[in-house]
């Protein structure tokens, strides 16, 4: 795959610009996307000017690059719940919700908002504002909105718990573990808000969480590491914030009995519970899964109220998770930045 990444590179680079207003060559993303093809390995940035683009978006094509022009004012959106009926009468289910999918490696978004405006977890159930299964991809000053499971970071845990559980696009495909980098990301969710298996590394990125009006208003993540894989999520320097009472939030529960999570050098406002983190109900995860944290800050940060099943490092045991060690796999990648 790095030789592919090279050629690639040596390519020219395909340019197309979308714009609202008309002044671009394209008025919609989708538009825009049909014009490449999957299997074409050349570079292609699609630049997407200001406006609000209700478009549900299937991203297939490898080194793509998304660049908006700003952040807040450049949105993808669509409003799709899992609790939505379908038009056989079946409801959609938590994977079929997503506003964009991205099924591809080598993606980049820059400058954007990716949105699911479907509304609360409560009302609608599940709904994804990204559904994200592949290999580097990277996520760069964007903002992803949506209340319960915000990110879908794919692939799909080996077997659904619950039946038919994994209806959507990759309920029977192959699960190839990802990396993904989220950088200086703003992330808006109330329950599970970024779970799945890839491994995943969040660097300097903002975690709201919004008020549920519950007594438990959420889940910061649910991983579903596989078993053996050496990393899931790792948060460094990242801040987690929301509109929640005071002591109503958890960093994290474990979706799967191996999921791995660390936090490292991370503020928490007062909206994190004491005990930081929930088990789910599954007291045979305590010793297999992997929760650390190390360097927490803030009114959220009690390290001695925190479960004996939760890894509390010093700064000497840090140097597994720098970010070329969680995401360089093979070939190196984000390693040098």
């Amino acid at each position: 795959m790095a030789e592919m990444t090279e050629t690639a590179n040596m390519q020219a680079q395909i340019t197309l610009i979308v714009a609202k207003d008309g002044t671009g060559q394209f008025s919609t993303i989708t538009e825009a996307l049909n014009t490449l093809e999957e299997d074409d390995i050349r570079p292609a940035v699609i630049y997407i000017k200001r406006g609000i683009y209700k478009e549900r978006l299937t991203i297939r094509r490898p080194f793509l690059t998304f660049e908006g022009e700003d952040p807040q004012e450049t949105v993808i959106t669509y409003n799709l719940g899992a609790r939505m009926e379908m038009e056989d009468g079946t409801k959609r289910g938590t994977f079929r919700t997503y506003s964009v999918f991205i099924d591809t490696h080598d993606f980049t978004a820059r400058n954007l908002t990716f949105e699911n405006s479907a509304g609360p977890g409560a009302v609608v159930g599940q709904a994804l504002a990204l559904y994200v299964d592949g290999d580097r991809i990277l996520f760069d000053n964007c903002r992803m909105l949506a209340s319960q499971d915000t990110i879908f970071t794919g692939p799909l845990p080996p077997k659904e718990i619950e039946k038919n559980g994994f209806i959507g696009p990759k309920q029977y495909a192959p699960r190839i573990n990802g990396r993904h980098y989220y950088k200086d990301c703003f992330i808006r969710g109330d329950i599970d808000f970024i779970f799945g298996s890839a491994t995943a590394y969040f660097e300097n990125c903002e975690l709201y969480s919004q008020d549920t009006g519950r007594e438990i208003n959420g889940y910061v993540t649910a991983a579903s590491t596989p078993e053996g894989q050496e990393y899931g999520y790792v948060f460094e320097g990242c801040h987690f914030t929301g509109n929640c009472p005071p002591r109503s939030v958890y960093l994290g529960r474990p979706w799967r009995n191996f999921a791995r999570v660390v936090l490292l050098h991370c503020r928490m406002e007062e909206h994190i519970r004491r005990e930081g983190w929930h088990d789910w109900g599954k007291r045979e995860a305590h010793d297999t899964l992997y929760f650390a944290e190390a360097g927490s800050t803030g009114p959220g940060a009690v390290p001695e109220e925190r479960p004996e099943w939760v890894t509390l490092l010093n700064e000497d045991e840090l140097t597994p998770y720098s970010r070329a060690r969680v995401l360089g796999g093979k070939d190196g990648w984000m390693s040098g930045r």
